[in-house]
């Protein structure tokens, strides 16, 4: 048997993230694997659980494992098989219980390097589309996006971004200018573009004259609603131009405890906000994304305080919209996050599957969540225009007290209240 797995290991091993185990994990793994013979899932199983759990702060699993050895009389197949049903069970635990950010992930020098390099290359794909996660299952505003850049320099550890390129470096389209003079709209529609889906739209500044094209773009299409969706504080190219009104810039917004543990090389929130205050002082009108939105034990007392701070610093007049949205994870999103060897807690999370089949938090979680922020943009509701980005409409029900009975109909009240403020 022995001989045989000698054999099996080296090939079931490497479907599996052992890489991403420390050296001394890497050894423990192993030798348990070699004394239980770990079939392929078994051997995922307790491999993803030892990420988990160091990642999560809450102890090693070969220690648990080594507890649950002396603590029972069982042995051989019957222990490995009861041993892995308490490992889940614990997980299941963690899972279900909330968590609070504690210590702020401390990140290597490889992971900060890895965000640092650009290059201007030919790129064969189009930059204006649909937005990647678009769908008929969740509501969306039928969102277009321009790609000019692709991949992102902050290291948010939920995001999405981080598996759609590949690579780890970030490329800006070389042919941007081509490809924006040859987009093709109706005069007579309104759109609604997107500039901060393959990455952060201002973080880069007017690098490689990006900012430049697409204010010309803005300018040449006034039916645009182009949007410039941002973690960053860095506006200040935009303070300096002569801009185009259908301009928008946005923010992504979470209570700083969640951007210190988990929106790595991102501007803090109160950056964030100063940096909206002042394109609203230069007359640019602005949007704020709770999205995602996380659930943590104190997840109710910092979101209100950080909406309540929204609603005291700006005038809902200077705002076009706010969005609500929950954390959504794919498979390869989660398999990149446990690649990352940096502290997190996003994977702690009581997850379920929705319409499209990723992971996410339960409905009647989101319903508790989205519910209570919209409570708290009360003196707002009247004035700004609220939505909820790829949930299911039965959430707006909730949420709102209403619902659309299509994105196209979502799409069509969206534009209709927006442009009415610029």
């Amino acid at each position: 048997m022995a001989l045989d797995y000698n054999d099996k290991f080296p090939k079931i091993v490497n479907q599996t993230l052992f890489t991403s185990l420390n050296e001394q994990e890497q050894k423990d793994v192993k030798s348990l694997a070699f004394n239980y013979t770990f079939t392929l899932q078994e051997l995922r199983q307790f491999v993803e659980s030892t990420i988990d759990l160091r990642m999560w702060g809450e102890g090693s699993v070969p220690k648990f494992w080594s507890e649950l050895q002396e603590s029972s009389h069982l042995d051989g197949r019957n222990f490995k098989k009861w041993a892995l049903g308490e490992l889940k069970n614990k997980v299941s635990l963690l899972k279900s219980d909330s968590f609070e950010f504690e210590t702020k992930p401390t990140l290597t020098p490889e992971f900060k390097i890895s965000k640092q390099e650009l290059k201007k290359e030919e790129q064969t794909k189009e930059v204006f589309g649909m937005c990647a996660v678009q769908s008929e299952k969740t509501s969306c505003c039928n969102l277009r996006t321009i790609d000019a850049v692709k991949n992102c320099g902050f290291g948010c550890s939920y995001c999405s971004i981080q598996t759609m390129y590949g690579e780890e470096k970030v490329v800006f389209d070389e042919n941007l200018q081509t490809k924006l003079d040859n987009i093709k709209l109706d005069k007579n529609k309104l759109y609604h573009i997107g500039t901060g889906q393959a990455s952060d739209s201002l973080m880069w500044g007017n690098q490689h004259g990006v900012l430049d094209s697409m204010l010309g773009f803005a300018k040449k299409w006034p039916n645009v609603l182009l949007e410039f969706k941002t973690k960053s504080k860095n506006i200040k190219y935009l303070l300096k131009e002569k801009r185009p009104k259908n301009i928008v810039c946005s923010w992504s917004v979470n209570p700083q405890s969640v951007i210190e543990n988990e929106e790595h090389l991102t501007a803090s929130l109160e950056d964030r906000l100063q940096a909206a205050e002042l394109c609203v002082s230069h007359g640019i009108k602005v949007g704020f994304h709770l999205h995602p939105m996380i659930y943590y034990r104190s997840w109710e007392k910092d979101y209100s305080e950080m909406i309540n701070q929204i609603v005291s610093r700006f005038n809902p007049k200077d705002v076009l919209f706010v969005s609500f949205g929950s954390l959504t994870f794919s498979k390869p999103v989660m398999k990149k996050i446990r690649q990352y060897n940096i502290n997190s807690k996003m994977l702690q999370m009581p997850m379920v599957a929705n319409p499209e089949g990723k992971q996410t938090y339960p409905h009647k979680l989101k319903e508790v969540m989205f519910k209570k922020a919209y409570d708290s943009f009360k003196s707002w509701q009247d004035e700004v225009y609220f939505f909820l980005c790829m949930e299911e409409y039965s959430l707006w029900t909730s949420t709102f007290g209403t619902k659309y009975t299509s994105n196209e109909e979502f799409e069509d009240d969206f534009m209709k209240q927006v442009f009415k403020k610029i």
